[in-house]
């Protein structure tokens, strides 16, 4: 079982298979996890450290920068060192992580945790996929990833819901038992079904790609995720897209001169590599951004908790990764390009009915068919994106076309909170305005249910502000929490149909440069089965 060869070989014994998968599936739902289930959290971390909400975004961003810059290069050293010994140790540095920031005393210990977190799920996540990439026959890949992708883009919620429910019933340190059981599991069947498998590469590491990368990611994931909360023209946010900007055109000025390149920029001259990264990065960019405004939807349009809200969130989850797992098949019968195409229109049709559709008094029922179709669009669309960026790469680089997928992933996902947290708000201000211009102003006098000037400015600055601030602000108090909630409505549909507008772009570009039925690498006539990139028997592992 721990054989290890310059190649990467196809397990042919079904139930070794199924454990492979099973065991790379729980690696990533810890990681998965872990990205989301702090947000629950945020106001029991102010309290128990005393820091601001700008320390407690820290908290939660420093564990997804760490994971988007080192991505590349650890799912790189992952195809040379051994993928078994890169999972195993990064689920090593995971797990110790997640104790330490379960039994943190300061803000410090806590960043440093998150940190290493972040680094150890850096080494986990490529290799899941990469595993399941060079280990599954042709016929059985396409199944496995719809079920990575579907753990990949449910787990997220699961995750969160997992996370409210040990927050409501125990303590904010209990979040990180999750990862911390997660790890030794996914550990111990990672030893007993997780083949090795390494490229033995005749060029040096791409040391100079790797540090440029990981500067080109920090620098533009910064921005997105600084830019909506210190202002998009604030100094450190500016320094950040300059050097991010800058380390991005080196890194592909430097990839396209090296004969064997951390990452060859020129595949995305291809349809599959660059048509399943911008739907990757569409797709999760908008899910991103639908969570950020259905959260604050749920709980201060509704006033529900942050367990209920998470849980109205499951059946979207849910069907999100049932169609991830039927993606391949219809994928089989009317080709990718079709798949995700479909998968766009639903989700975009999603969106259009989220936007006409809710209402303050239509509560979760205006926002339902939007969610199932939101859900199952992106479970459709994920899995085909998926296969075309790591079918672009050959088993041996299996490890960065998985950490190229990750990384458009992340992109995204910030890509997606801030503009359409950014819509949200512009949306909700405006519409909060002239709603306050509209009710009576409080002044001596003035008769009852007018709004006091306080109250007001405190509303223009987001709904949870409005709700806080109508229990002081008297008989106005009703007035002003309606105008409020009214006015994120107004705000969630101007988001929504910014949404619709990059669905209906992302549509088209699919239907025009969308990748089409795999193209299958020249057979080597030394192969066995006659399928493109495996291994010869010499190079097939054994158990």
């Amino acid at each position: 079982m721990s054989s290890t060869t310059a190649h990467s070989g196809t397990l042919h014994d079904p139930k070794r298979r199924r454990a492979v998968l099973f065991a790379v599936c729980i690696a990533l739902m810890a990681v998965i996890a872990s990205v989301s289930g702090l947000n629950v959290a945020q106001p029991q971390l102010a309290v128990a450290f005393g820091a601001s909400q700008s320390t407690i975004l820290w908290i939660i961003n420093i564990y997804t920068v760490a994971l988007a810059a080192l991505l590349l290069p650890l799912g790189a050293l992952g195809d040379r060192w051994g993928r078994r010994p890169v999972l195993l140790t990064g689920l090593s540095l995971f797990g110790v992580a997640n104790v330490a920031a379960g039994l943190a005393p300061s803000t410090e210990v806590m960043l440093a945790a998150r940190l290493l977190s972040g680094v150890g799920a850096a080494m986990i996540m490529p290799v899941t996929l990469a595993v399941i990439t060079s280990t599954f026959p042709a016929e059985e890949r396409s199944r496995a990833i719809g079920v990575w992708t579907g753990v990949a883009g449910g787990g997220g919620v699961l995750g969160m819901f997992l996370s409210a429910v040990l927050v409501d019933v125990a303590t904010w340190r209990w979040l990180f038992v999750l990862p911390v059981v997660l790890v030794p599991a996914a550990a111990v069947l990672t030893l007993r079904s997780v083949p090795d498998s390494r490229d033995a590469s005749e060029h040096p590491f791409d040391t100079v790609g790797s540090l440029t990368s990981v500067v080109a990611v920090i620098g533009l994931i910064l921005v997105l995720q600084e830019g909506p909360e210190r202002g998009w023209t604030a100094p450190p946010v500016l320094a950040a897209l300059l050097v991010g900007t800058l380390a991005a055109i080196c890194f592909v000025r430097w990839e396209l001169r090296r004969p064997a390149p951390l990452l060859d920029v020129r595949l995305f001259r291809e349809r599959g590599p660059a048509g399943g990264s911008v739907a990757l990065l569409v797709v999760f960019g908008v899910q991103a951004g639908i969570f950020v405004v259905l959260f604050p939807y749920f709980q201060a349009v509704l006033g529900w908790s942050g367990l209920r809200s998470t849980l109205a969130l499951m059946p979207m989850a849910l069907l999100m990764m049932a169609a991830s797992g039927l993606a391949p098949r219809v994928a089989g019968r009317a080709g990718p390009r079709a798949t995700m195409a479909a998968g766009i229109l639903l989700g975009g049709a999603g969106l259009a009915l989220m936007a006409t559709l809710v209402s303050v008094d239509g509560g979760y029922p205006s926002v339902l068919p939007g969610m199932l179709a939101m859900g199952f669009g992106m479970g459709l669309t994920m899995t085909p994106a998926t296969e075309a960026i790591t079918g672009a790469l050959p088993r041996e680089r299996q490890g960065v076309a998985s950490a190229l997928n990750d990384v458009t992933r992340e992109f995204g996902t910030a890509l997606g909170v801030a503009l359409l947290g950014a819509l949200l708000s512009a949306g909700y201000r405006s519409a909060v305005d002239s709603r306050l211009d509209a009710a009576p102003k409080a002044s001596a006098g003035d008769a009852p249910g007018a709004v006091p000037h306080e109250a007001a400015e405190a509303a223009r600055e987001g709904v949870s502000n409005a709700l806080e601030a109508a229990a002081g602000a008297g008989s106005s108090g009703r007035t002003l929490v309606r105008a409020a909630r009214e006015a994120f409505v107004d705000g969630w549909q101007q988001a929504m149909w910014a949404g619709v507008t990059v669905m209906a772009v992302l549509f088209v570009y699919v239907l025009v440069r969308g990748p089409e039925r795999p193209a299958h690498r020249p057979v080597d006539p030394a192969e066995p089965d006659g399928e493109p990139g495996r291994p010869d028997r010499d190079g097939e592992l054994t158990g």
